[in-house]
């Protein structure tokens, strides 16, 4: 392969902290590499160092001749003068990049839903973001690296630009850097990781998955002492193992050495006695909303949503940027009234949210953290054992000098740590999570889905981190067109009902994407067609109120039933597995003819 870039011997410092320590690196052509770590332990500088964009103290990057390298770091600012159109193509003509296909599908995938004419300076920053990602793409380079490029992208826009990176060169050429937190991307689009740690950057072969194998053997092997972090590990490997083999069927590692790793470790979560205990603190009801509507002035939001929350779900929600998950999740948390229909919240819930706001930090900014947590509950229990709420935090990545840090002084990272552990201790018995993954590492997202086998209650996230969301939920759902539908193919199935559906873009790339004729014509039913679809409509409808009643009659009896007799608990489990796998079989066929109707 073509060597494009290569690094000898580089040292770089803060005045506080060594970052780098003699790091000999190359890149070539084919690499896709993507860059793990701590937050603080120096991944945007090694890649800063390696782009040119920072002088290292010692040691040299040397460049081959004529390799263009492209950088989206986390500072890239856009000119707030222009308009979209013009920090996007500059001075092109548009039938220049109208006629690109590249240029066109960047711009679909990144910026179809802003004005091309409204000026930058009156975009959020997260549209910015994707402004300044899209002006890069757009253009050649050899080498495109990239820090923290999912930021600010949903679900779709992240699997679109996985998709892009992935076709954008031919087979061993080009090269990509990556620094992201999205364990999905990384598997998704990376044949190599680069962990940086202690001054060093360690070389793995592979994506996520391999580097967390490759990374247990070496700590089983060289620091046996480290025995918490390897049973954290362990227990990642045996999900990523059991749970999602494809993502360890594309890395070159031994999978027999992994089967041993994980032989005696349990399943990830114990969903028979996860389910006794929300029950139990539950009772049968917790959240049905019926019918329910939402409006905003003239703007409709969500529409006729039907969803009862039982004791125990897990529960992903997933939708575009502005299709109404934070509004579906007031109005499970109280926040949000219904514009028609209505919300019901059983007796003993008691709900617990963790926001992107730090709003439960809010009124203790002044405080230190040990003087926090000393107003709190003394212990938690997780998987049967005490831990005080120093533990936690330790369990979390917390560093003991951190306990004397003022709140308002925490790092983003640090603050949702113990805006987590806040949570937690409140003892809430229904957890609402919207977007927990922002502002933290990989480490820190691993501690917190561990902290989340565990917690028996009702959990709804809403995230676009795809990795996050399969890990710790059993269904997702999805918002499309203000209709809530059951996804049983999870995040797969939502990002093929969305490519679907027709384009909607503020100049719909200036007319090019007008349907035919032929195309409304398509998928017409006739007269005899439509009436058996009406009438199998009426029959699942049917058929799904009987089974409703039988669901409630089933918690019921499972919550009332003797907890100490588990034979009797799981057969009764049993049968409510049966017959949600029926509801949700059901819904999807009554949302296919729906569709057809409509």
């Amino acid at each position: 392969m073509v060597h494009l870039l290569g690094a000898e011997a580089l040292h770089f410092e803060y005045p506080t902290q060594q970052v780098l320590e003699s790091v000999t690196m190359g890149v070539s052509a084919g690499d896709r590499i993507g860059i793990v770590g701590r937050n603080g332990d120096g991944k945007s500088t090694l890649m800063k160092l390696l782009t040119g964009r920072l002088e290292p103290d010692s040691g040299k990057v040397t460049i081959r001749h004529n390799t263009t390298i492209g950088m989206l770091d986390q500072s890239d600012t856009v000119d707030t003068t222009l308009t979209v159109g013009q920090a996007i193509v500059g001075d092109l003509a548009e039938h220049e990049w109208a006629s690109d296909p590249k240029i066109r599908d960047v711009i679909s995938g990144l910026v179809s839903d802003l004005d091309w004419d409204t000026l930058v300076g009156a975009l959020s920053g997260g549209q910015r973001r994707r402004v300044a990602l899209a002006k890069l793409l757009i253009g050649d380079w050899d080498i495109l690296a990239l820090d923290e490029p999912t930021n600010h992208l949903d679900v779709e826009g992240i699997a679109w630009l996985a998709n892009h990176v992935k076709r954008r060169w031919p087979q061993n050429a080009g090269a990509l850097l990556v620094i992201t937190h999205d364990r999905w991307f990384l598997d998704e689009v990376c044949t190599q990781t680069w962990e940086v740690h202690d001054g060093v950057v360690e070389p793995f072969e592979g994506g996520y998955a391999a580097y967390i194998l490759q990374r247990i053997e070496r700590d089983r092997i060289a620091a046996a002492a480290e025995s918490k972090r390897q049973n954290l590990l362990r227990k990642e490997l045996a999900w990523l193992r059991r749970g999602a083999p494809a993502r360890t069927s594309k890395p070159k590692f031994r999978i027999d050495a992994a089967n041993q790793l994980i032989e005696n470790v349990p399943p990830v979560r114990d969903a028979i006695e996860l389910q006794r205990l929300a029950v139990a603190r539950l009772g049968k009801d917790v959240v049905d909303i019926e019918n329910v509507s939402v409006s905003f002035d003239e703007h409709q939001v969500l529409r006729n949503i039907t969803w009862r929350i039982g004791p125990g779900e897990r529960t992903g929600i997933l939708g575009a940027n502005g299709a109404g998950k934070s509004t579906l999740l007031g109005l499970v948390t109280g926040d949000v009234q219904p514009t028609t229909g209505r919300v019901k919240h059983g007796k003993t819930v008691q709900i617990g949210i963790l926001d992107q706001q730090f709003s439960q930090l809010q009124t203790i900014g002044s405080q230190r953290v040990r003087e926090v947590l000393a107003e709190t509950k003394t212990t938690f229990t997780i998987d049967g054992k005490a831990h005080t709420p120093a533990q936690l935090l330790e369990r979390l990545g917390f560093q003991r000098h951190h306990l004397s840090a003022r709140v308002d002084d925490l790092s983003g990272g640090q603050k949702r740590r113990l805006q987590l552990l806040l949570l937690l201790l409140s003892e809430p018995n229904v957890m609402v999570l919207d977007e927990p993954t922002n502002d933290v590492d990989s480490e820190m997202l691993t501690a917190m889905e561990d902290l989340l086998d565990s917690w028996p209650g009702t959990l709804i996230v809403v995230s676009h981190d795809r990795y996050l969301l399969e890990r710790v939920t059993d269904q997702q759902y999805a918002i499309l067109d203000g209709r809530l539908r059951h996804v049983p193919g999870g995040v797969d199935e939502y990002l093929r009902l969305r490519s679907a559906q027709p384009p909607k873009r503020a100049a719909d790339l200036r007319d090019s994407g007008k349907g035919t004729g032929s195309e409304l014509q398509e998928g017409r039913l006739s007269g005899a067609q439509r009436h058996a679809a009406q009438k199998e409509l009426s029959a699942i409808e049917r058929r799904l109120e009987k089974l409703t009643k039988r669901m409630n009659q089933i918690h019921g009896v499972l919550a009332e039933h003797d907890q100490t007799d588990f034979e009797g608990l799981q057969e009764h489990t049993d049968k409510l597995r049966e017959v949600k796998t029926e509801v949700e079989q059901l819904e999807e066929r009554w949302l296919e003819l729906s569709e057809k109707l409509s």
